[in-house]
């Protein structure tokens, strides 16, 4: 057997708070988990999510530091349309989550948007800007636009 790409793991200072993060972008974590030192969540697909407390972490990592300056790495969630690119970038920065790039057109053909986690992990929204549906066939030659562009 070769190894299968199964999870995403991220380092939490504040469960709780990073929980209700992801439950406004629509995760089912369930309500108990908020005082977990581990929580992991299976999303469509089956690629599991996953969130460590710090001090969990250091219980079998003691030397472990978080990364400084930008996230090299982020999470990139399909919206539904462009107007839900911008809906869910108010609600979470008016929740008061940090907003790092306000929605914009973007030259590869979508409404993307940048916020990170509390942990300041980078989390991206995006949507088609165009009205095709998204499993829609496009016409040949014609790039993707469901698909992520760079963050």
């Amino acid at each position: 057997m070769t190894p299968r790409f199964d999870l995403i793991g991220t380092a939490v200072n504040d469960m709780a708070r990073t929980l209700d993060f992801y439950r406004r972008l629509g995760l089912d974590i369930p309500a108990g988990a908020d005082h977990e030192d581990h929580v992991e969540v299976t999303l469509p697909g089956g690629l599991r999510l996953a969130w460590d407390t710090v001090t969990m972490l250091r219980g079998f990592h003691p030397d472990w530091t978080p990364p400084s300056g930008s996230p090299r790495a982020s999470l990139a969630f399909l919206c539904a349309d462009p107007a839900e690119v911008d809906r869910y970038w108010t609600a979470l920065t008016e929740a008061g989550f940090h907003g790092e790039v306000a929605p914009w057109d973007a030259v590869w053909g979508q409404r993307y948007a940048i916020l990170h986690d509390p942990d300041g992990n980078g989390v991206d929204l995006f949507a088609p800007l165009d009205t095709a549906p998204l499993d829609a066939p496009r016409p040949a030659g014609t790039p993707d636009s469901a698909s992520p562009g760079p963050s």
